[in-house]
């Protein structure tokens, strides 16, 4: 298929893109009704404005409620002042705004390079990755504690990063998977870092404690121990390790924890690989597959986490490899096996999102992140020296495995081409999605049988 060259083909192909994508999203996947911000928004005004306690709501008609830290709750106090449409308007906003910044931090300066025209087709392609229609279906806060993590990989990358573990404190105060990358900052040894990170946590934490004490004192001595809270680990959705052991009726915690176990093994070699070869975004991605990996419960919308790792990909060379996995995670497959996850294809298929995020974690090319080309204008070329023999026109290509210095590189101009995203510039989850029995489950299927349940919203 030859792809239009003129701005009146790219136009035209654009619009029939987008109405196909509009009529995909507004058709075939399940719509989530906004459900976890139905549980956001009930939770907190029934603890301002009815006296309730925050762990005590439960979405009319649904067992389902409030369950993140109080700190999550205690952010969220301004949602009390808004109706339900208001505070929608408002999440929608806020999510597209923290699209952006992942989107800046990870592309960088290239997207002028695309013009237009490349970034309205990656705003179809995105609008298709169904992690991020989740999350935008839901309400959900995914996105918004990417781009506070993501910031981090930023000014780790690009200068002396005093500033740099802000941003993962306050999201492991909001959910307490992104603790993980605090682990990162201490096998990168940022030691600074790692220390504002849990100093964030720990007064977040400790802000709410102060503003609820028994909601505090609840969480963190039985709503966090109780997993009757979150929804069955089998369901489809947890897209984990301990999903796969569920739907294959392993309950032995010491063979999850045995896997758990390998896979952060894995992590530490490879992270501290990245973080030698200065690749921020590398580690960053590796993390948050990780985390992925080794959440008890890790449900299809968590899986914005990968976006960093398809940066990586097609910063290292391997665009294709990018676009299949990717074309994948927006297919909705998994939701073939919703109601029997049994046999081998249930086991291969039911699985597929989990397959992808273990393979890039221990795929995922590292010391061979490049800066993209960059056209030069005419002005530039025509004015530029002819090439002497003893200078050539083409440069050698160092070898990416070596070091900055075994490549006679500045560490600081090494680092100019290894920091977030594009890295060019410088200078235990616990939510209500799961369900506890399959007739009252929230499905989030794109299925038809799925899409048959229409007295209980979708899960969170």
């Amino acid at each position: 298929m030859r792809l239009p060259r003129t701005d009146r083909g790219r136009l035209l192909l654009v619009l029939a893109l987008a109405a196909a994508v509009t009529a995909f999203t507004a058709t075939v996947p399940l719509l989530r009704d906004w459900f976890d911000l139905r549980v956001y928004h009930g939770a907190v005004d029934s603890w301002v404005h009815h006296g309730g306690r925050l762990y005590d709501y439960r979405v009319p008609g649904t067992p389902y409620g409030f369950t993140y830290p109080p700190f999550a709750a205690v952010a969220m106090l301004p949602m009390a002042l808004l109706p339900l449409r208001a505070a929608i308007g408002v999440a929608l906003l806020l999510n597209l705004a923290a699209l952006t910044v992942v989107l800046r931090i990870l592309v960088g300066a290239d997207w002028r390079r695309y013009g237009w025209y490349g970034c309205a087709l990656g705003v179809c392609a995105l609008a298709l990755f169904e992690p991020l229609r989740d999350t935008f279906s839901f309400g959900q806060v995914n996105i918004l504690l990417l781009a506070l993590v993501l910031a981090d990989a930023r000014l780790l990358a690009t200068g002396p990063g005093r500033w740099a573990g802000i941003g993962i404190g306050l999201a492991s105060a909001v959910k307490l998977t992104p603790l993980i990358f605090i682990g990162l900052l201490l096998l990168a040894r940022r030691w600074r870092a790692a220390a504002v990170a849990s100093a964030v946590t720990a007064a977040a934490t400790a802000l709410a404690a102060g503003v609820a004490p028994d909601a505090s004192r609840f969480y963190w001595t039985k709503a966090l121990w109780d997993t009757t809270r979150v929804g069955r680990l089998d369901y489809v959705s947890n897209q984990s390790l301990q999903g796969i052991l569920a739907r294959l009726g392993e309950p032995d915690r010491a063979v999850w924890a045995g896997a758990v176990l390998l896979v952060l093994c894995v992590w530490a070699v490879r992270t501290r690989r990245a973080v030698a070869a200065g690749e921020w975004t590398t580690a960053f991605a590796l993390t948050g597959l990780t985390a992925c990996l080794v959440s008890p419960i890790t449900w299809v919308h968590h899986l914005v986490w990968l976006l960093p790792s398809f940066a990586v990909l097609v910063r290292a060379g391997h665009p294709r490899l990018a676009g299949a996995l990717y074309a994948v995670l927006c297919t909705s497959v998994v939701w073939l096996w919703f109601d029997d996850a049994s046999g081998v294809d249930g086991f291969l298929g039911s699985n597929t999102y989990t397959w992808i995020t273990l393979g890039l974690l221990v795929w995922l090319p590292v010391g061979q992140l490049r800066a993209a080309p960059r056209r030069l204008s005419r002005s530039t070329s025509a004015m530029a020296p002819a090439p002497s023999p003893a200078a050539p026109a083409i440069a050698p290509v160092f070898d990416q495995s070596a070091p900055p210095s075994a490549r006679g590189v500045p560490a600081t101009a090494a680092g100019s081409v290894a920091g977030p995203g594009c890295d060019l510039t410088r200078g235990a989850s616990s939510e209500p999605t799961g369900s506890t029995h399959p007739s009252e489950s929230k499905p989030q299927s794109s299925s038809s049988r799925a899409s048959s349940y229409t007295a209980k919203p979708p899960p969170a």
